[in-house]
């Protein structure tokens, strides 16, 4: 296999599993749902996958390199399908059952898009494609991965019946060790990760990540506008729809339109992005996909308005996770970079429960429109202004791995 179709294949195995992931995102909420009748019991399964899902993406990534990072995603894949073919019998093991189950997938997803990610870099590296290419039209492929998932998740509960639809989700996983288990060989590395105890490598990724200051200041600011965006479609943006719209399609047709704005944003930076400043890019585009969104929430009631906003803030957020991963595979020590890119998950995901609070207890406090004016505000503070005082985010050679003791 020529190394662009190694590369294709590898990508093309992590976006079926993440399609598989979409599915079970409505298919597992359904289940409860229609087991248990309980809201209260969604909201816990939900915690079940994500906790255990930002923990593994840091704590479990010295054994990953330990294992080795192409073992591991093979063997971290096929335990996620058996994982999730036994949630589907979940109707008949329990509600305490079930909650294991989502807990060892969701920790089980965390290490295997770690160690995906990882192997992205040398793929490409041998197929010759730029790094910020393949992250910007991966994000975009993700981003429509996403949306189609989640709509397939629906259509095959109706089509096939939820059981069946958490097996396709179980087959995505098995599907996707059989491809990077048969087809990705990569090459030994150059530099093999160093041999240490657990603590200590994990430490190590702490280490290296303290002291790039642009990295950590580029997460930093990821994990703060993942906040404002979950707070935003956990409780705004559905406030919003409800108070001015009275009509639950305004939430979706929103939702979808920033979607689109990405899609076409991560379009256009796939093809135009290796020829623009990083650090101005980056730092507009959090700019633009964030207050301004908030803005027009807080200060208009007109649909169309809403919407042509969102629109751009999506073409905005196209750039930064691009240019993040890009910054990430540039700068890391490639001994590092399992370690490091886990921990670096970890803290751009932690946002998102942060942000479903803020959002509650913001309109709480404040109500609906002050709240929006006054998280614009501290939205640009959080997500820009810390920009400003760090170097350019990416383009600087990696230094050399640190030996271990």
């Amino acid at each position: 296999m020529t190394p662009r179709r190694e590369l294709y294949t590898l990508v093309g195995a992590d976006l079926l599993s993440n399609l598989g992931t979409r599915i079970s995102v409505v298919a597992i909420p359904w289940l409860v749902l229609e087991t248990t009748g309980s809201p209260t019991r969604m909201g816990l399964v939900a915690a079940a996958e994500t906790l255990p899902y930002m923990l593994s993406s840091a704590l479990a990534t010295p054994w990953a390199d330990r294992f080795g990072v192409r073992r591991t995603s093979v063997f971290v894949d096929a335990a996620s399908a058996a994982a999730m073919a036994v949630v589907a019998l979940a109707p008949w093991l329990g509600f305490g059952t079930l909650l294991l189950l989502v807990a060892v997938a969701g920790g089980l997803r965390g290490i295997g898009d770690r160690v995906k990610h990882v192997l992205f870099k040398p793929a490409a590296e041998r197929a010759g494609v730029p790094l910020l290419r393949l992250t910007s039209a991966y994000d975009g492929l993700a981003r429509g991965m996403t949306l189609f998932g989640a709509v397939l998740g629906g259509l095959l509960i109706d089509w096939v019946g939820l059981t069946r639809a958490i097996w396709i989700d179980a087959a995505t996983f098995a599907a996707c060790a059989l491809l990077i288990g048969v087809l990705v060989r990569p090459p030994a590395p150059d530099q093999p990760a160093p041999r240490e105890p657990y603590l200590r490598a994990l430490r190590g990724g702490f280490a290296y990540l303290r002291t790039d200051r642009t990295l950590l200041t580029m997460l930093v600011v990821v994990s703060a506008s993942n906040m404002f965006a979950n707070a935003s479609v956990a409780v705004w943006i559905p406030l919003w729809v409800d108070q001015v719209l009275g009509d639950p399609a305004g939430f979706g047709l929103l939702l979808g339109v920033f979607s689109a704005g990405a899609l076409l944003g991560n379009l256009l930076f796939t093809v135009f992005g290796t020829r623009l400043p990083g650090r101005a890019v980056f730092a507009l585009g959090l700019a633009i996909s964030g207050a301004p969104r908030l803005l027009a929430l807080a200060l208009s009631d007109d649909l169309v308005v809403a919407l042509v906003v969102t629109f751009v803030s999506g073409i905005g957020i196209a750039a930064v996770n691009p240019l993040l991963g890009a910054a990430l595979y540039q700068r890391v020590p490639g001994p590092l970079q399992t370690r490091v890119l886990g921990i670096s998950g970890s803290v751009a995901f932690l946002g998102l429960p942060v942000g479903a609070l803020l959002g509650g207890w913001s309109v709480a406090v404040l109500d609906l429109t002050p709240a929006l004016l006054v998280m614009s505000v501290v939205c640009l503070v959080l997500t820009v202004v810390p920009l400003l005082f760090t170097r350019a985010p990416a383009d600087r050679p990696a230094p050399v791995a640190p030996t271990p003791a």
